[in-house]
């Protein structure tokens, strides 16, 4: 499994940052999860969830499930504006503050501006027969980040390999 983001962060219509790292190790290395959105509500979101990872045993469905409850719930974490997605070697999710938990069929997640053009990459790349993960997910923000004017290709990837 692979995950990928880009590194732009925008205010408004203005480039802020291109190199930003948008994806996290969480549990020990055994997790992995992205963001889109604000950066300062996804850094307490990464807070939250690593919490959760830790107090479910590093179940990923039941951590998903618990933060979405409290980040829907809370006063504070409800006014959140971002999207989690997070990977183990079990499966993967998309987390939102409206208290969505989405689990994709066919493994793929993709958020943000660019999500929808990565998505479709992505899904052409696997139907293709591209079983290499990590090219997948770099041609795939590549492609985005040539479409979406709020995505660029300073692209990081991280990994989970089962043993």
């Amino acid at each position: 499994m692979a995950i990928g983001g880009d590194g732009q962060v925008t205010m408004g219509s203005t480039v802020i940052k291109r190199n930003a790292n948008k994806i996290r190790e969480l549990g020990g290395g055994h997790v992995v999860a992205g963001f889109a959105g604000s950066t300062a509500d996804a850094f307490t979101l990464f807070e939250r969830f690593e919490e959760k990872l830790e107090k479910y045993s590093k179940n990923l469905a039941r951590a998903a499930v618990e933060l979405a409850k409290d980040w829907r719930s809370d006063r504070v974490l409800r006014r959140l504006e971002a999207l989690l997605a997070v990977m183990d070697l079990s499966g993967s999710y998309i987390i939102s503050g409206t208290g969505d938990v989405i689990e994709p069929e066919d493994n793929i997640v993709a958020i943000g501006s660019g999500g929808p053009y990565a998505l479709a990459a992505a899904r052409a790349f696997v139907a293709a027969g591209v079983d290499d993960p990590e090219k997948i997910v770099a041609d795939a923000l590549e492609i985005a980040g040539g479409i979406c004017l709020y995505t660029n290709a300073h692209i990081t990837i991280k990994t989970l390999a089962g043993s």
